[in-house]
């Protein structure tokens, strides 16, 4: 029965895809007055029944296109749509395998060219920098979010956790009409945004308001993406409520509020849950909000291998309007109150020139972080000549950290040398303030520009450490060493800089002069006073070892005169800039005078780029010279025995560190063919690299100092080929192959042995999708990663490590209200030592049923469901190798329910919902 089924149904897809016969149209576009070529127009083809989307193609530089695909239509209506022209259409046979339209000539329409940037329903329109996608030509499942449709859009890659290539460029900035939503953080606004409020994305360079505003060229490396809504959609309000409760006392909660009204914009967002969701989810399907900038834990990264059990709340408010015909203000808040519980085992081998040691740790901790952040932005357009920006910002964290470790080292033949055991609690309080203050003047129509700049920023920091900790030498002389002290420490980081630049156009447009100063002051203070704890009177008393204390404030001043030269054309550019840094190091020390220092250093920094955009290809060339000054610890001979077993002393003789980057990237798509090349080399080189030199002694006591070195240098390239296979009209299958390359050689010291390892690694890579619509999503992505890492001194073993990762992502559309998705990950690290998991399967998988007219969901997820789940991992460099493992959350099952509401629309109303509009 069941080969029968295979058969029928293999039987039914070949008559399907047997239907679907070739096509290919071809021409060459003209413009009637003149007949130049028209490069860069976009030529598509639409179903007569539906306006359907079949292919669509952009012009060549010789005006020149071909459609190619395979339909089962026997004619359609086939556009040509190029900004300034009037929109050409004509209805084509599909009934032969070639077309040949000749010459086409667009006539102009000028005179009303907003009206046809406004009507034209070309699937893709480039408009000199940018990139704009009509959102009516890409079909997606009902009820679909923006991060839905950008997986639609050639050249357009989401990953699993919301972050989004364009062409392989990262975007880093998603704007909502133009206006920032929620900071900065893109996954708020494409999980939560719905399709149908959407006319149009708009993809371009990402650029500072002031490099907009005086018509600068972006960077070049990071995409923003405008959503523009329709103007019957800008008013309303929309949101989402939802809960979940689950075995092991699993829960979340978390519920949204958005309203628009015009230039008007409020949202408000809040959630909870124990599950390590990162900030506000809405479980496996439906992920309605992002969190990578509103829930920060010290920066720790959210996906399965997450260390620790983390509990969360969270909540945010954002604004956007308009005041008068001048001014934009925006503002967010965020708050979040975390806690996170981790146990971490490592097993640690130690390389000496002549011999190896080995450490066993065990350690666990508990965190608390409650973090609060109000950030703004204010333009005030004064005319149309003059913007002025103010970006004040304001941080307040409260974290504590309960610590535990116990560690064991011993030798070669298993004689314990050393152990040790500390217990800690440490309370912080961390404020921020900063301001950025930035007035665009533009003088004339040919370019010329003067801005300035003014950036402040002051980091107060207060904690207070009980710490205590007992060091046992073991072996022939055993000795004893304890500590049992409270430390208060007040550190002080302010940052000023102020810059100014003048743009003088040599050529209208085309070739510029720029010429500017900055000046910069970042100047740090510490304060550490250390308090002994006396058993007898059982309290804290100042200690008598002052090694322990500090009172000091370092400088770093520098002054910078830049230089630089542009030249862009329209689809060329290239720029030069030189910067000459005049730097001042001072550090004065209080208690220690002796070490008091200043030292001044002169060094060039260059930046050069070279850029070309097609509309198909992109090229990239990027030099960056910079220069970095030792930080404090690294300058001062003070010996800090802070930590008995790892005692840093300072070397004041160190120099400044060159840094040469240099990468290039090429980036060549084909929207028609749905094919796409990747292609990115980086490269850098450090002279006078600051590296670490460490000497061990027998007991395994490491005393640590800094030597400038050269020779410290990586290379790393990326290949990538994307392949969109359209099947028929609802099937479409995308093939991913890439592989990675790099090479990493660090110079090292230890016991006055100098070394260099060399890092090769090699990461072959293979990415399959399958899109049947209204039937199933189902995506693969297996990564391969060999390292090699060799020594040029013979006592070093060369090692070898692999790790195998597997991604398999699904959904299935059972019925039209029942969803089943799964996201199965699996790791094999056949290196690891014994005693440490080396393969897990990591299956999560979740049922969702619409219900209230699709407004509502019922959700059952099970989370594990192979109760496989660990985080052990192999860390290797050029000191050891480690294999450690931690934490995680463990299987559990949840039950939930959503529902979402919406009035937006043409009436301001889209269903039953109704809301209130609020105006300020």
């Amino acid at each position: 029965m069941k080969n029968l089924l295979v058969f029928f149904a293999l039987c039914f897809f070949n008559i399907i895809y047997a239907q679907q016969h070739a096509f290919e149209i071809s021409g060459v576009l003209t413009s009637e007055e003149d007949n130049l070529p028209l490069e860069a127009a976009t030529v598509y083809l639409q179903r007569e029944t539906d306006s359907t989307l079949i292919t669509y193609t952009i012009s060549n530089n010789k005006g020149a296109f071909t459609l190619e695909n395979k339909t089962s239509d026997t004619q359609a209506n086939l556009y040509v749509s190029f900004m300034g022209y009037n929109t050409y259409q004509k209805k084509v046979k599909l009934d032969q395998s070639k077309l040949d339209l000749g010459i086409i000539k667009l006539s102009s329409n000028t005179s009303e060219l907003d009206a046809v940037l406004i009507k034209s329903q070309a699937p893709v329109t480039i408009k000199k920098d940018t990139l704009e996608f009509n959102v009516k030509s890409f079909k997606t499942k009902k009820d679909a979010n923006i991060e839905d449709l950008l997986k639609e859009l050639p050249g357009v890659e989401v990953g699993a956790d919301g972050s989004i290539k364009i062409n392989g460029k990262t975007v880093n900035k998603v704007l909502v009409n133009g206006k920032s939503f929620f900071g900065d953080d893109p996954t708020i606004a494409t999980r939560n945004l719905s399709k149908d409020i959407i006319e149009k994305i708009q993809v371009s360079d990402t650029k500072t308001d002031s490099e907009a505003f005086a018509g600068e060229a972006g960077e070049g490396e990071n995409k923003t993406v405008n959503l523009v809504i329709k103007k019957e959609n800008n008013k309303g309000v929309f949101g989402r409520l939802a809960a979940g409760g689950g075995t092991d006392e699993r829960y979340q909660l978390a519920g949204m509020y958005n309203q628009f009204n015009d230039d008007l914009r409020i949202s408000a967002l809040v959630g909870t849950n124990n599950i390590n969701e990162p900030g506000f989810s809405y479980g496996e399907i439906d992920k309605m909000f992002g969190g990578r900038a509103s829930y920060d834990t010290n920066s720790q990264i959210f996906n399965y291998d997450l260390e620790g059990v983390i509990t969360s709340k969270n909540y945010g408010f954002n604004y956007v309007d308009d005041w008068g015909e001048t001014v934009e203000a925006s503002a967010n808040y965020f708050g979040s109150n975390t806690q996170n519980e981790n146990e971490i085992v490592s097993e640690r081998e130690n390389i000496l020139p002549d011999s190896r040691y080995f450490t066993n740790s065990y350690s666990n901790s508990v965190q608390h972080a409650d973090q609060h952040t109000i950030d703004s932005n204010f333009k005030f357009k004064i005319d149309s000549t003059l913007l002025i920006t103010l970006k004040p910002q304001l941080r307040k964290i409260n974290r504590t950290n309960m610590y535990r470790e116990n560690q064991d080292s011993y030798d070669e033949d298993g004689a314990a040398i050393n152990n040790s055991s500390s217990r800690s609690f440490t309370e912080t309080d961390e404020s921020e303030f900063q301001n950025n203050i930035n007035i665009t003047k533009r003088l004339g129509e040919k370019g010329s520009f003067l801005k300035l700049d003014v950036f402040y920023r002051t980091i107060q920091t207060d904690d207070e450490n009980e710490l205590e900790n007992e060091v046992n030498i073991l072996g022939e002389t055993t000795e004893t060493t304890t500590l049992n002290q409270l430390r208060e420490t007040d550190n002080s980081d302010k940052t000023f800089i102020a810059a100014a630049t003048y743009r003088l156009p040599l050529i209208e447009k085309v070739l510029f002069l720029d010429f500017g100063y900055g000046y910069r002051d970042n100047t740090k203070l510490n304060k550490r006073t250390t308090f002994d704890y006396n058993d007898d009177a059982l309290e804290y008393e100042p200690t008598t070892n002052t090694a322990f204390n500090s009172d000091y404030e370092y400088a770093n001043i520098t002054s910078t005169p830049t230089a630089s030269v542009e030249y862009k054309k329209e689809k060329w550019s290239t720029s030069l800039k030189t910067d000459y840094i005049f730097r001042t190091l001072e550090n004065k020390d209080a208690l220690r005078p002796e070490f008091d220092l200043k030292r001044h250093f002169n060094a060039a920094a260059v930046q050069y780029r070279l850029n070309y955009n097609g509309p198909k290809t992109r090229l990239g060339l990027r030099y960056n010279l910079t220069n970095d000054a030792p930080a404090l610890n690294q300058l001062e001979t003070f010996v800090d025995v802070t930590d008995p077993l790892d005692i840093v002393v300072g070397n004041p003789d160190l120099s400044p560190t060159d840094n040469h980057n240099f990468n290039i990237y090429f980036n060549k798509n084909n929207f028609q063919k749905g094919f796409g090349l990747n292609l990115y080399t980086y490269a850098s080189i450090k002279n006078d690299a600051i590296v670490s030199k460490t000497t061990v002694n027998e007991d395994l006591v490491q005393v640590t100092t800094y030597e400038n070195v050269n020779g410290n240098y990586n290379l790393y390239n990326n290949a990538g080929i994307n392949k969109r296979v359209k099947i028929d009209s609802l099937k479409t299958l995308n093939i991913r192959v890439g592989i990675s390359h790099s090479i990493t050689r660090y110079i090292n010291f230890t016991n006055d042995v100098k070394y260099a390892s060399l890092i090769n690694s090699v990461g072959p890579s293979l990415g399959l999708s399958f899109n049947w619509k209204d039937v199933m999503e189902f995506s693969t992505y297996y990564n391969v990663d060999f390292k090699h890492n060799s020594f040029d001194i013979d006592v070093f073993n060369t090692q070898e490590y692999t790790e195998h990762r597997l991604y398999i992502n699904s959904t299935h559309y059972i019925a039209k209200k029942l969803e089943w998705s799964n996201s199965i990950n699996y790791n094999y690290n056949p290196n690891i030592a014994d005693g440490f998991e080396k393969s897990v399967w990591f299956w999560n998988s979740t049922l969702a049923y619409s219900v209230l007219k699709d407004q509502g969901s019922i959700t059952l997820k099970a989370y594990d469901l192979l109760n496989q789940n660990n985080n052990s991992r192999r860390v290797i460099n050029q000191n050891y190798i480690e294999d450690r493992q931690s934490t995680v959350l463990e299987q559990y099952f949840m039950l939930g329910f959503s529902w979402k509401f919406n009035t937006l629309g043409k009436a301001g109303e889209v269903g039953k919902s109704r809301g209130m509009i609020i105006r300020l």
